[in-house]
């Protein structure tokens, strides 16, 4: 693990690189955020010492590039829309077919389990690990959930 002190001179000197590669490929700031902690939090672990500077940049470089490319293939970013984008089509439908007004206006131990299982992916057995719940109990709130949706939405979905 290296020193505060390394760490620091890193960030000092790399950060603009790191930020501006990061925004070409991934094109919007939150997510160059993300990854340049992931790639100065795998350079504060990393064990083993740079040959020289030069050796340094290029292995912060390749990280950056791999830490891209790991985010834009993650489950988490090919599973999520901009909420912008939801926003915009929620508000050229019908009122009853707005699902995630419906799902938002659930009380929250119905919204967490929906939300998480059908906008996230998860299992009922993740679900039940994240919020400390038996899995019969997750499928039980979220068999109510979609019973609350179904009437507030209208129909048989």
């Amino acid at each position: 693990m290296r020193s505060e002190f390394e760490v620091d001179r890193a960030v000092e000197q790399y950060s603009d690189m790191i930020r501006r590669i990061c925004l070409c490929h991934l094109k919007n700031t939150p997510d160059t955020e993300d990854v340049f902690q992931t790639v100065f939090l795998k350079y504060l672990l990393y064990p083993k010492s740079f040959e020289s500077p030069e050796h340094e940049k290029a292995w912060l470089i390749q990280v950056t590039l791999n830490a891209c490319r790991d985010y834009l293939k993650s489950f988490f970013r090919r599973r999520t829309v901009p909420l912008e984008e939801l926003g915009e089509a929620a508000s050229a439908l019908p009122e009853q077919y707005r699902v995630l007004d419906a799902v938002r206006a659930l009380p929250p131990k119905y919204k967490d389990v929906i939300y998480l299982h059908y906008y996230e992916g998860y299992t009922a057995a993740e679900i039940g690990e994240l919020l400390g719940k038996k899995e019969n109990t997750i499928y039980s709130l979220l068999a109510r959930g979609r019973t609350m949706l179904r009437e507030v939405l209208g129909g048989d979905r």
